[in-house]
């Protein structure tokens, strides 16, 4: 192997089952150089993912087996490496040191019953000669790199304290902590708002061009792959559909699906001029098919389905031996907003900035220390126990993390089926006719309702999520980051699924993204979230278009664009100091001051402390 590359795959073939007789990939190849990026891309279940696995060595423990090829490693030291053939035991040495990867699920790769620290510190201490201080004194800089605010404090945390977006940056600090090689980085900015994605995409881009290390990028963002990628190879059903350099591939696409593809990527700015949303161009259909029946304005005129009012919520920080409540965490601090039937609300902002907080507590599912929520005039916080179980009949969510949120031990069809017995809805073939139309509606067959949810890819278990959410038929759904794990044609199925029921049933629709290409195509209205307060919140074409606040205005310019012949300007990392929400027992925050500067267009004037 040449001496510049730091990995080769060759005619790779993985199959799962004992026979083998269907290969999930088939005869795959690749090279990657020091100091390369090569982008792997393509929809979900297309072999991405099972490919890095293979790579790891984890495939095993999918149940999966490498049936034909070869895959060669070249480590810091010179060695080459077969991956094919090496035992286990230099497996676990190689992996975290000569090569790392960014998993997909932060939520789920991260143990659940140790702290951040202990677990940033165990990766650092296993794989190189320093004590713990230096360990210590090493997690804390990685920390500090990838922007986590209040690092020592989150050295203490354990996961479940965290944001989906503040867990990822965590995975990132700790693949990155022990200087690889190879990294492959497996959707590792899907969790993240548009800020922290370009300084995550700036700081591994900075580590490897000073450590000439190597990085296989898997994602679905086409911005990100013309942001970070050398060389570009396009999956489709297990195979290589397309493979060259990066510019040749997304300016002059030889192959239908490639080109498909890149014109189902939202870009930002599309939506100019218009007030409603529009659906989007699906894979196999032609744009102006997928734009065709567009939502129709929401009645502004009648009540509010939900109201928010001086929204707040707090988190206890105990300490001490009796564990007292010394401090508190201000997650989210009075904010206001309105839904109407038939609208769609966006939150937008970083994460950890309160948007998954608000929705949560929104749904029933969190207590609040401020404020009052109001779904069709009751106040959320008063209902005994069955008006919950009925408000939760009409307000239905879509987690962040889909595979947190299904059972493993239930079939798809059992975890479908469920919410149709438990409020009497339907039972017997009725409901499992139910099952599968809806199964079919999200792009997924009626076949696959025997299966488990480990056996699907992380896009078909979000599809499967949002299936369930739509068997209540509700009139209000809670979609929490409920397409950032989707690739491009699979995410405008399901937009404009939800696009389609909006204006067939007048679902409302509270839509927390940091995608803001897919914020300005679903969207009516869009509220901005910053540190747990709302910065700006209008019309979206308005926010847009006319951005009012400096923190908006930064977030839509660093959106990435999939558009290679577009300048790219440098993007420059945050130097003022991120304010901190934690803060003593009994401080009242001041009130947010905003002005109007448009029709429904609020900006806030005060600073946010």
């Amino acid at each position: 192997m040449n001496e510049n590359l730091v990995a080769r795959v060759e005619n790779l073939s993985v199959a799962f089952g004992s026979d083998g007789e269907a290969p999930v990939v088939r005869d795959v190849s690749f090279e990657v150089g020091r100091g390369q990026t090569l982008a792997i891309v393509g929809e979900s279940g297309s072999g991405k993912s099972v490919t890095s696995m293979a790579m790891m060595g984890l495939i095993g423990r999918a149940g999966g087996r490498v049936v034909s090829g070869s895959m060669h490693l070249r480590t810091g030291d010179g060695a080459l490496i077969d991956l094919v053939s090496a035992p286990e035991s230099l497996l676990r040495r190689l992996r975290g040191s000569a090569m790392s990867m960014i998993f997909q699920e932060p939520m789920t790769s991260l143990n659940p019953v140790f702290k951040v620290g202990a677990q940033l510190v165990e990766a650092i201490t296993q794989h190189k000669r320093c004590n713990r201080a230096s360990a210590e004194a090493q997690a804390l800089r990685m920390l500090d790199l990838v922007r986590i605010p209040d690092a020592r404090q989150v050295m203490g945390r354990y996961p479940h304290e965290l944001s989906g977006g503040m867990r990822q940056r965590i995975m990132i600090a700790m693949s990155l902590v022990c200087e690889p090689t190879l990294l492959i980085a497996d959707e590792p900015t899907t969790a993240l708002d548009v800020t922290v994605q370009a300084q995550i995409l700036r700081i591994i881009k900075e580590l490897q061009d000073s450590l000439r290390m190597g990085v296989i990028f898997i994602t679905h963002d086409m911005g990100v792959v013309a942001e970070v990628a050398d060389d570009v190879m396009v999956m489709k059903r297990g195979e290589t559909v397309e493979h060259g350099a990066a510019k040749e591939v997304l300016l002059h696409p030889r192959q239908p699906y490639t080109q498909a593809l890149l014109a189902a990527v939202p870009k930002i700015g599309s939506m100019r001029g218009s007030d409603l949303p529009a659906k989007f161009a699906l894979v196999d259909e032609p744009v102006a098919q997928g734009q065709q029946d567009a939502p129709r304005a929401p009645d502004y005129q009648g009540a509010p389905i939900l109201s928010v009012e001086s929204l707040s919520i707090r988190y206890d920080l105990r300490g001490g031996i009796l564990g007292k409540v010394q401090r508190r965490v201000h997650a989210v601090e009075s904010i206001d907003f309105q839904i109407y039937p038939g609208e769609t609300l966006a939150l937008v902002g970083e994460s950890g900035c309160g948007k998954s907080t608000s929705a949560r507590a929104v749904a029933g599912l969190m207590p609040i220390q401020g404020g009052n929520i109001l779904f069709q005039g009751r106040n959320v916080g008063a209902l005994d126990r069955a008006e919950l179980k009925a408000l939760r009949r009409d307000v239905q969510m879509v987690f962040q993390d889909p595979y947190a949120s299904l059972n493993p031990r239930l079939t798809i069809e059992q975890s479908l089926l469920e919410p149709l017995l438990v409020h009497g809805i339907a039972r017997g073939d009725a409901a499992r006719r139910q099952v599968a139309e809806l199964l079919e509606r999200v792009g997924l067959g009626a076949e696959h309702a025997q299966r488990y949810p480990h056996e699907f890819s992380g896009g078909q278990r979000q599809r499967i999520c949002i299936a369930r959410a739509l068997t209540l038929s509700p009139k209000l759904i809670i979609a929490d980051e409920a397409v950032s794990a989707l690739d491009v044609s699979i995410q405008a199925q399901v937009i404009n699924l939800m696009q389609d029921l909006q204006k067939e049933r007048g679902i409302a629709f509270l839509f927390i993204s940091h995608d803001m290409a897919v914020v300005e195509r679903v969207s009516h209205r869009v509220g901005v979230m910053y540190h747990g307060r709302i910065v700006e919140i209008g019309p979206r074409r308005s926010v847009f278009e006319n951005p009012g606040h400096a923190y908006t205005q930064r977030l839509l310019s660093a959106v990435p664009s999939a558009d290679m012949n577009v300048e790219r300007k440098p993007f420059t990392l945050m130097s003022e100091a991120v304010p901190s929400r934690i803060h003593a027992v009994g401080h009242q925050a001041a009130a947010m001051q905003y002005r109007e500067v448009a029709p429904g267009h609020f900006v806030a004037i005060s600073a946010v402390a």
